[in-house]
């Protein structure tokens, strides 16, 4: 049984750059007093919403040094060690457990093409080469293979895995993942969707990890509390003010590609809302044009939040 036990809110943390590109710590720093100060029962570093696939080892190791510095032992910290290869998985994984995480975020090996028995050989030889327990991270549209049921029971029941992060957008595969794991009460499901929450909790998910929990973590934890409380009613009216909010991430493109026009809507109401000072994202990916800005704040103040 694994002494990481996730449930609730857990952002994936946005990584603020300065205009030079690099790690404004000032910045980062508001950040996690904002999702602490929010409520959060935990903080996901280096996962898509981080830019982390942009972040060479150096900034990758500067940020979670901030954040677990900053977090100062307030929430659980788990941090995505997310590279195509094993051996680049390792290394930032040895990085990370050094500089003070509680746990790693896993994805599929991705660019070469691997098979389910090689994606488990890859969980096991991060696992074997570091002692810290371990999030698998579904999240297909990137890595372009999907960890089925069958490859994340096998390594529940191998003891490589504590958790999951479904952000396959297949809410009826994870249904039935619930369903698969309901004699393991020491694994958790988080959902990566911003907007079915309240589905997912009903359904049995433990938390979500929530990109848009960046701008408003406090609303993302009066979600779960209510859901939690058995007051569906509540959450599913929390779940849609909380929607209304998320279509700050559609107004980039096709300006913007849709990662740029997500994680840049996120960085633009945190800089309308002076979280952080710059809201520039990691080349090759473009800032929001000034149309996608205001309504970016004309959403944000809708929302209640400027």
């Amino acid at each position: 049984m694994s002494a990481l036990k996730l449930h609730g809110i857990i952002p994936p943390v946005v990584t603020p750059l300065d205009q030079h590109g690099k790690i404004d710590e000032a910045s980062l720093r508001r950040v996690i007093r904002h999702l602490i100060d929010g409520g959060v029962h935990g903080l996901f570093l280096m996962g898509s919403t981080s830019e982390v696939i942009f972040l060479n080892g150096a900034q990758r190791a500067e940020a979670i040094r901030i954040a677990v510095d900053e977090a100062a032992g307030a929430v659980p910290l788990v941090a995505g060690v997310i590279d195509p290869t094993t051996e680049r998985c390792i290394e930032h994984a040895k990085q990370a457990k050094e500089l003070g995480v509680q746990g790693l975020v896993v994805t599929a090996p991705f660019y070469t093409r691997t098979s389910p028995a090689e994606t488990i050989d890859h969980f096991r030889y991060i696992q074997q080469a570091v002692d810290l327990p371990i999030i698998a991270y579904d999240i297909p549209v990137c890595v372009h293979s999907k960890l089925s049921r069958e490859t994340l029971r096998a390594m529940y029941d191998e003891g490589l895995i504590c958790a999951v992060k479904d952000s396959s957008g297949d809410d009826g595969n994870m249904r039935m993942l619930m369903r698969d794991f309901a004699d393991a009460p020491d694994f958790a499901i988080l959902t990566g969707s911003e907007t079915t929450v309240d589905y997912a909790l009903l359904g049995g998910a433990h938390g979500c990890v929530p990109g848009l929990g960046n701008v408003d973590p406090a609303g993302y934890v009066r979600l779960y509390a209510l859901a939690r409380a058995g007051d569906w009613a509540g959450a599913r009216a929390e779940q849609e003010r909380l929607i209304a909010l998320f279509d700050i991430v559609f107004h980039g493109v096709p300006y913007t590609s849709p990662n740029a026009s997500g994680v840049g809507g996120f960085k633009t109401a945190m800089q309308l809302m002076g979280i952080i000072d710059h809201r520039l994202m990691s080349k090759p990916n473009r800032l929001l044009p000034d149309a996608a800005v205001e309504r970016v704040r004309t959403i944000v103040a809708a929302a209640g939040l400027l």
